[in-house]
């Protein structure tokens, strides 16, 4: 999926944290609310300017962000 479309970023636009394209929805607004377990229908619900393809967006960039950030220890080698 080519998420980063879905996301935008500006000084003056909500202190320059990565928001949804087009709107003042912050990504770390629309993450909390997954981790809460609310699903696309619920978020585009309190957020109307969200679309579900940009929350799914959202979870791709999370999926995306994690692969590349989180340092994973070695695995063990068996002998």
């Amino acid at each position: 999926m080519d998420y980063e479309r879905f996301f935008a970023r500006s000084p003056g636009l909500c202190g320059g944290q990565l928001v949804i394209e087009g709107t003042r929805v912050p990504v770390r607004s629309v993450l909390a609310s997954l981790a809460e377990g609310h699903g696309p229908a619920e978020i585009h619900a309190a957020f109307p300017s969200v679309s579900p393809e940009a929350v799914r967006a959202v979870i791709a960039f999370a999926a995306v962000s994690a692969e590349e950030d989180i340092p994973l220890p070695l695995l063990p080698v068996l002998a």
